[in-house]
C-alpha cells in the first residue's frame, strides 16, 4: 500500500502533461494485459509503474513492452525498484537487468504517497549505464519536485 497512491490522487495525475498511461490490450476482448505509467521530461524518462496481468506473465510480454519503451526515445529511462533483499525483489532487479537497466548504488528514499504512508527505501535503476553519483541528484531532484511535488532540499527525508 506504501507504494501506490490513492484513487483521488491518480485521477489528478492523469490531467499532468507529463503523465502517460500505456496499455497492452488483447485485440478481441480489449481486457488489459500489461501497462505501464511514464512520466516524460525534457531530461529523461521515469517509468513510474509497470505490470503485467499475472495471467499473461513468464512469456516475455514484459520485456517485450520494456524494448519498445527503451526504442522509443533517446533519453535516459529510470524506474524505482525495491532493494533486492527478497527473492521476488531479486527477480524483479534480475528482469530489469537482463532488460538493459542498471541498479545504482546510492541511496534513494521514494517520498510518502499520502497520510499514513512511509518514505521508502528503494534503489534507481538506469537503461543502458550507471549514472555518476551527481546525475544521480538531478534524478532524485527531478522526481521529487515533479513526480512527488516536495522540495529535494526541505523534503526532510535523510538520505
Amino acid at each position: 500500500k506504501s507504494e501506490y497512491r490513492d484513487h483521488d490522487q491518480q485521477e489528478q495525475l492523469l490531467a499532468d502533461p507529463h503523465y502517460q498511461i500505456y496499455t497492452l490490450t488483447d485485440a478481441l476482448s480489449g481486457f488489459v494485459k500489461a501497462f505501464m505509467a511514464v512520466w516524460t521530461f525534457d531530461e529523461l524518462v521515469y517509468l513510474e509503474h509497470f505490470a503485467v496481468n499475472p495471467r499473461f506473465r513468464n512469456h516475455g510480454l514484459g520485456a517485450v513492452m520494456l524494448q519498445e519503451l527503451l526504442a522509443s526515445t533517446p533519453k535516459r529511462i529510470c524506474l524505482e525498484v525495491e532493494l533486492p533483499q527478497t527473492p521476488l525483489s531479486s527477480r524483479r532487479v534480475a528482469f530489469y537487468t537482463r532488460n538493459h537497466f542498471v541498479l545504482n548504488p546510492y541511496p534513494y528514499i521514494q517520498p510518502s504517497l499520502g497520510k499514513g504512508r512511509a518514505p521508502q527505501p528503494l534503489r534507481i535503476m538506469t537503461s543502458e549505464q550507471a549514472v555518476s553519483e551527481e546525475e544521480f541528484a538531478q534524478i532524485r531532484a527531478l522526481l521529487y519536485r515533479h513526480v512527488y511535488r516536495v522540495d529535494p532540499e526541505e523534503s526532510g527525508i535523510s538520505m
